[in-house]
């Protein structure tokens, strides 16, 4: 086990070092021009770079995982790096830590902070599209995530919800502020406490909203039983054309549903 270990982290260490040496290689355009390889960590900042402006954006954590940063990173995912023009990521990814430093003072790399606020996802947007030269389409793009999120929340109004108290999971609280309610209190991301059950108790909520990534709000249900529970997601589950918005959609959608 300990020399595959050392082997695995030779091989991480050799593709780095050549990252570092060699620019990203890229297949020739139709026009003759090098066609630019778009790289995201997960299908959360792939969404980022959608809403930039960029298409035919590729991850390394598989979208289909329940908790996307967790994944580690390959030797095979380590060249798809180095091969990529641009490499999209936000931090908090495990594979980041793996690959160290050497890899993250490379130009092609870049950070974001990742929340579905519509502050820092058109901060962060505009950000990228001024690296990809692509203001114009991210103008359009964010216009029309902007867009989702206002729509909901005229429905929360119309349907006398605007500023309803809500219980929030606090990897959450960007969307529900953004669409008016009222956050009272926040939990997780790790296990409800006996003060926070005591708390539920207390209160009249309209919604607790739990994160599916790392769900951990059913227990206040229990001394909360009017409230209604809806989980949200950050991650899209598909890396496509607008998935940030859809998972929006999706997430406000959540609100109106019978139960």
């Amino acid at each position: 086990m300990k020399k595959k270990c050392f082997l695995f982290a030779a091989s991480i260490l050799f593709l780095l070092v050549g990252c570092k040496k060699s620019t990203a290689k890229v297949e020739p355009a139709a026009n003759g021009q090098p066609a630019l390889k778009f790289l995201a960590s997960t299908s959360w900042t792939a969404g980022f770079m959608d809403i930039a402006g960029v298409d035919g954006v590729e991850i390394i954590a598989p979208a289909s995982l329940r908790h996307p940063p967790e994944y580690e990173v390959t030797v095979s995912d380590i060249q798809k790096i180095n091969d990529s023009s641009y490499f999209v990521y936000a931090g908090f990814e495990r594979m980041m830590k793996t690959l160290g430093d050497a890899a993250t003072a490379d130009s092609k790399m870049i950070k974001i902070k990742c929340d579905n606020s519509i502050e820092t996802v058109s901060l962060e947007a505009k950000k990228l599209a001024e690296i990809f030269g692509t203001q114009d389409e991210c103008k359009k793009r964010l216009e029309e995530y902007c867009a989702v999120v206002e729509k909901g929340k005229n429905r929360l109004t119309k349907e006398g919800l605007s500023g309803a108290k809500v219980f929030c999971n606090k990897n959450q609280i960007y969307l529900a502020k953004d669409l008016g309610l009222e956050l009272a209190q926040t939990f997780g991301p790790g296990e409800v406490t006996s003060e926070q059950i005591a708390f539920a108790k207390e209160q009249d909520f309209v919604f607790i909203i739990d994160n599916v990534h790392n769900p951990v709000g059913s227990p206040l249900l229990e001394v909360a039983p009017d409230a209604k529970y809806v989980v949200w997601r950050n991650f899209p589950e598909t890396v496509e054309r607008a998935s940030l918005k859809k998972v929006i959609e999706s997430n406000i959608d959540c609100l109106f549903k019978e139960e």
